[in-house]
């Protein structure tokens, strides 16, 4: 039988126990006062103290016992986050996400009649203040929606596209030949994507919401303005950012106040993003994308904000208006394969994960795989893994530009052609070659010779999940790419520019090769391993679930729903399982965790199993998830300690 982490074992070595990246030293000048707009302003309870003791100087009777009781309480602040719990289970709708805070505001909007969309896109903003450095305005995301109305599953893309400008040489140095070095293209105007999510959570609204954007963004507004308390996943996050922030004034200005990082159990203030989401819950989406917010960040772009004492690169972008004023998010139709007995549904290109994920289930399915053998079945996902990478890496790209096979990669006969390379008790030597979607397939073809390196993917972004009264369900992944995305800050409105472009291939292929599906290009967009996923069992929602990851992305949650459909875990069980992946590297990247119980087993078939270097060092996603139990009750399930640990809530708990 597999080993469940509440074992005496998993106890001295639980999955996502290694610490979160260690910060950088600060560099650059040092920083000036926070800006006019981050001072705290007093509130009415200290304006209170101090009329109570002016009035106690002119002995007032009674005034100074009252006043010595009020200087007593703790100085004003946000009220005391929800309590973290990793899973909730009830009635009336549940949420999933990272920050209890963003799950109480969803749940909240639940509670008050709102539905899964409405909920999410609410969540989604309070992230943008909770977890700026993974979801903000300034980034893009996609979307399953399972619509219990119709009984159909829908996908929205809000992925951001490059601007109009971009070309295939766009990151190459014409000195060299070469493409820049990543650090240079990530903290750059010229890794900014056309952001896409304020136009994915309006489209998603105008379909299927039941409230207005701008009565969603209150709660956000609040919180912006109140604060939220600093915890160490926010304060690691920070000093992993902090020698760039600090060469970016607006940036340095909002996340290093007083020139500092953040204290653990201090409060975070937001004023100036609370200004932005007021304005645009006055003048909707035309003033992002069309209006004067639009030229604001096209300014930034092109112009980036880097301190004049700063000796870093920070290259300028290729955005321009029209770039904006042209941005749609789009309707898709999503992906979809047959897995023991259930119906998995996925996000469709520019997203590689419906695709991979969906193809590495289809060569599972040629595969019995026993819960009482786990290695064997965990020597059959690394595998799958495997080939299906080899064929992301060659085929997928933003359909809209490029010819993807997506049809041929997920049947049936394509995934018998793949599985029959597979050996039970041999692991294939990685790099494999991609195979041949073409429609015609043999028994078994043998293995080729050519194959794609793994681009980079930031692993950086998050994840939510929700589910409401009516059986609506929603799964969103949210991303800014790089922890802190380009690093960029829109002077005075509060969040970050996104450093999506990044995802591109950003060295032409060499020629005479064979053309790359995912090279930049005018309003393409990048490649993405986001997975929002959606399983329906008899045409019902069964489960949701997502994670952050970058390349990971893909392997966690296809690992998961292994775990949960052919190993008997529950979902708390598999989603907080030691996890390994392998993207059709010589290496498979695991936690120490899955190396100490597994490691020994699957070296004996040839998988040569390391720490994955992170970031976070040892830490692979922190994936969120609902599983609709029977009609009505759901279980709400989050990371238990993966990057500080998530927020699992329901709006009726069972007792």
């Amino acid at each position: 039988m597999f080993r469940s982490p509440s074992s005496s074992k998993a106890s001295t070595a639980p999955a996502g126990s290694a610490p979160p990246a260690g910060s950088i030293a600060s560099a650059g000048p040092a920083a000036p006062a926070a800006s006019r707009r981050r001072r705290r302003r007093p509130g009415r309870k200290a304006v209170l103290v101090a009329a109570i003791a002016v009035a106690a100087s002119l002995t007032v009777p009674g005034v100074p016992a009252i006043a010595r009781t009020l200087a007593s309480l703790p100085a004003p602040g946000p009220p005391a986050p929800p309590v973290k719990q990793p899973v909730a289970t009830g009635y009336g709708g549940a949420v999933s996400t990272v920050d209890p805070e963003a799950s109480q505001v969803a749940l909240n909007v639940l509670k008050d009649g709102g539905n899964a969309m409405d909920a999410a896109v609410a969540a989604g903003a309070a992230l943008g203040v909770t977890e700026p450095f993974v979801a903000a305005l300034g980034g893009g995301g996609y979307m399953t929606y399972y619509d219990a109305k119709t009984r159909r599953v829908h996908a929205i893309d809000g992925r951001e596209f490059a601007p109009v400008l971009m070309r295939a040489d766009s990151f190459v140095d014409p000195a060299t030949g070469k493409a820049i070095p990543f650090d240079q293209a990530v903290t750059s105007g010229l890794g900014v994507g056309v952001p896409g999510t304020l136009a994915q959570w309006d489209l998603a609204l105008r379909r299927f919401g039941s409230r207005d954007m701008k009565h969603l963004l209150r709660p956000a507004i609040k919180l912006a303005d109140r604060g939220f308390v600093v915890d160490q996943e926010f304060r690691d996050q920070t000093a992993v950012n902090e020698a760039r922030f600090r060469d970016i004034v607006p940036t340095r200005e909002l996340f290093l106040p007083d020139g500092q990082l953040p204290d653990v159990g201090s409060t975070f203030r937001n004023p100036d993003l609370a200004d932005t989401y007021r304005e645009l819950a006055k003048r909707g989406p035309k003033w992002f994308y069309e209006g004067r917010l639009g030229k604001e960040i096209v300014q930034t772009v092109t112009k980036p904000p880097v301190d004049h004492a700063a000796t870093r690169i920070v290259r300028p972008g290729l955005m321009e208006a029209r770039d904006l004023a042209g941005y749609r998010a789009l309707m898709r139709k999503a992906t979809h394969v047959s897995y023991r007995g259930t119906d998995v549904y996925g996000m469709p290109p520019s997203s590689s994960g419906g695709s991979t994920v969906g193809e590495a289930l289809s060569i599972l399915g040629n595969f019995r795989l026993d819960r009482r053998d786990p290695v064997t079945a965990l020597h059959y996902y690394l595998e799958a893994s495997k080939l299906a990478y080899a064929d992301r890496g060659r085929y997928l790209g933003d359909a809209d530009k490029v010819d993807v096979p997506l049809e041929e990669i997920l049947s049936s006969g394509f995934a018998r052609e793949r599985a029959c390379l597979i050996k039970p008790d041999e692991a294939a030597a990685a790099p494999v070659a991609p195979g041949s979607p073409d429609g015609s397939y043999e028994p078994c073809v043998p293995p080729g010779t050519q194959t794609r390196a793994l681009a980079f993917e930031g692993p950086q972004t998050t994840h939510l999940n929700v589910a409401d009264k009516w059986g609506n369900v929603v799964a969103y992944t949210i991303s800014i790419e790089q922890f802190g995305g380009s690093g960029i800050t829109v002077p005075g409105r509060g969040f970050l520019l996104n450093n999506e472009l990044t995802d591109f291939s950003l060295q032409p292929p060499p020629p005479g090769g064979p053309a790359d599906p995912n090279a930049p290009g005018p309003n393409k967009r990048p490649r993405s391993s986001m997975s929002p996923t959606l399983v329906l069992k008899d045409g019902q929602p069964k489960l949701a679930l997502g994670t952050p990851g970058g390349s990971t992305i893909i392997t966690t949650v296809l690992q998961i729903l292994m775990s949960r459909l052919d190993l008997g875990m529950d979902l708390p069980t598999a989603l907080s399982f030691p996890r390994a992946t392998q993207r059709n590297t010589p290496q498979v990247f695991a936690e120490q965790a899955f190396i100490d119980w597994y490691g020994r087993d699957l070296a004996a078939r040839g998988h040569r199993l390391e720490v994955f270097p992170g970031p976070p060092a040892g830490v692979i996603g922190a994936a969120t998830g609902l599983e609709i139990v029977r009609p009505g009750l759901v279980q709400a399930v989050a990371e238990p300690g993966r990057r500080g640990g998530g927020s699992a809530m329901v709006v009726q708990p069972v007792r």
